[in-house]
């Protein structure tokens, strides 16, 4: 039997001439060395970029604001790169190839980086009488670009593909595989959340306190030692084959539909009837495509698979797909359709999310860190807080929250998954409301009681209320819209429905960098500070929290509006239109 794993189809068609071998899904098997592989890389990248706008002020000489826009821009890029990740995976490569190839491009990344920190011809020169470094030349920052580059590319790869390999070792067609993959999601993101834990700790510790070429050379070691964790396992995994791309469908459905929008559509008001009526004559290289049924829901498109003279091949293929598209194609753009309104408001609660991170960072400067006489906490390992509350929440919440909810509700997972991100947004925006009353008391306290470098008196834990909020408001929303994603996209769209998730976030971190610029225009007056001045006691970030609560509170709105109108995939009457959120508001 041949091990190649890019030959081994687990999932493909018996008759495949081709005469692969196929595989059942392993499911728990082969999951630890995916998951190890993911908790690792995890410690890797997050050990990188967790300290970095530290980094880039110590090291590079970055004012501030600009080197918070500069971790706000490489943010948005990597979580948008995944788009484009998940588009080479469908249409070329599969999973498993992306993600050697992107695990392997995220390792030269780091070691590019490593060697900024190693190498002082790398980075600025520090000047003999202040001690501070000069800044940066176009030499220093090119390199530094590069080795971002590189970590944008691999984050392109991994990211969309890493969570849909690990669904692919689940047979869903069996009650045992629904029930692992239930349990799958949660997990997999406490397990990497935990893995970012260590990376917020004992890697910025050291990074902080030791040194910035150990500090990057351990997460460097460390994802050396994933992607050779990841090929551990080559041969208990399931390859699906590469299905063609999810773009290319989409566009086809979108212009037939838009040739035959003059066509009348037969049985106009029966969904059963009319389904009849149109092709579906719709073959993928994989078998466990679930059939969708047809839905009047965005009736225009059904128009797509009405057949014309000299529209079907002899074998009854379509001739053209650009004129003739299957039912089972509409109905997978529509899921497409569906999600859009859905994804667009994960984008403001992630805002919350990217600005705690970063302006918490920025607070904890001006305030007390120590934990006890001789221990101070590293302003880049506060958000361990947050990560924290995930790790110990989630558990909490599979374990025992679930099973309690589910006697209750008789909903499988307790509330759907629609509930659960709404249940997060509220709790992000109260997240925001308590960060401004924590940082107007910790900018009272600073100007009245304040040090001579303007740090206040007040703890920094003072600041764990609000991380821990989020917390829990990113273990329902981000989880919940994890799972959405991967359960309501058809089965050969998973690497999109990866990268959906960090398109969001990509989303959330260039909505950031505008906020961030359009408040310090618009709120600086001639001679006045801008509520997000360079001196954050000079500033008020206690109102740029209030606005983000303000902008999440509509957020919420739009999305119980959406979550109203949303039909889950596979559910053709009108009765079936969800209902989430009346029952949780």
């Amino acid at each position: 039997m041949d091990h190649n794993p890019l030959l081994l189809d687990g999932a493909g068609d018996a008759s495949d001439e081709s005469g692969r071998e196929e595989r059942k899904p392993g499911g728990w098997k082969s999951l630890p060395f995916i998951i190890g592989n993911e908790a690792f890389e995890r410690v890797a990248t997050s050990g990188l970029t967790a300290n970095f706008m530290v980094y880039l002020v110590e090291q590079y000489g970055m004012r501030q604001m600009a080197a918070a826009t500069l971790c706000n821009v490489f943010s948005g890029t990597s979580n948008a790169a995944p788009l484009l990740g998940a588009f080479v995976s469908d249409a070329y490569w599969g999973r498993f190839r992306t993600l050697t190839y992107a695990s392997v491009t995220t390792f030269v990344g780091m070691v590019v980086l490593t060697l900024t920190a190693a190498v002082p011809q790398l980075r600025p020169p520090v000047a003999e009488q202040s001690g501070q470094p000069l800044g940066p030349s176009g030499a220093h920052l090119a390199i530094l670009f590069l080795s971002l580059g590189l970590l944008v590319l691999g984050a392109g790869g991994v990211r969309p593909c890493s969570l849909p390999f690990g669904v692919d070792q689940f047979d869903r067609s069996t009650e045992q595989g629904r029930r692992g993959l239930n349990s799958f999601f949660n997990w997999y993101y406490s397990i990497s959340t935990a893995a970012t834990v260590v990376a917020m700790t004992a890697v910025v510790y050291i990074q902080d306190s030791v040194s910035w070429p150990l500090g990057f050379g351990i997460p460097t070691a460390l994802m050396l030692l994933a992607i050779i964790l990841f090929f551990a396992g080559i041969r208990l995994y399931v390859f699906v084959p590469p299905d063609g791309s999810v773009f290319s469908g989409v566009l086809q459905a979108l212009v037939a539909a838009f040739r035959k929008r003059k066509l009348r559509l037969p049985a106009p008001n029966d969904a059963v009837e009319q389904e009849t009526l149109l092709y579906s004559n719709h073959a993928r290289k994989s078998t466990v495509v679930t059939k969708l049924p047809l839905t009047l829901q965005f009736r225009f498109l059904n128009k797509a698979a009405i057949v014309c003279e000299g529209d079907m091949k002899e074998d009854g293929r379509s001739a053209d797909p650009w004129k003739l598209c299957s039912v089972q194609q509409i109905e997978e753009v529509k899921c497409l359709m569906r999600i859009a309104p859905i994804w667009a408001s994960g984008i403001i609660c992630f805002v919350a999310l990217t600005q705690q991170w970063t302006l918490a960072a920025l607070q904890s400067m001006k305030m007390d860190r120590h934990l006890g006489p001789s221990f101070q906490i590293p302003p880049g390992s506060l958000g361990t807080i947050c990560l924290m509350a995930i790790v110990l929440f989630i558990p909490l919440y599979d374990q025992i929250l679930v099973p309690m909810a589910t006697s209750i509700t008789g909903v499988e997972g307790g509330i759907t998954l629609l509930q659960r991100q709404g249940a997060g947004m509220a709790i992000a925006i109260m997240s925001m409301v308590v960060a401004g009353l924590v940082e107007k008391k910790r900018r009272d306290s600073a100007l009245a009681h304040g040090g001579a470098d303007g740090t206040s008196p007040l703890s920094a834990m003072w600041l764990a209320p609000q991380l821990c909020l989020m917390g829990v408001a990113e273990a329902f929303n981000a989880v919940g819209q994890v799972e959405f994603y991967n359960r309501q996209f058809p089965e050969h769209m998973q690497t999109l429905a990866g990268s959906l998730f960090h398109c969001s976030l990509a989303g959330a971190s260039y909505l950031s960098s505008f906020l961030i610029a359009f408040v310090r225009k618009s709120t600086g007056g001639p001679g006045g500070a801008s509520w997000l001045d360079d001196d954050i006691n000079v500033g008020r970030v206690d109102y740029y929290y209030y606005l983000i609560a303000a902008l999440g509170v509509g957020n919420l709105l739009y999305f119980m509006v959406c979550a109203h109108l949303y039909r889950y995939k596979g559910t053709p009457e009108l009765e079936d239109v969800c209902k989430d959120i009346k029952a949780v508001f």
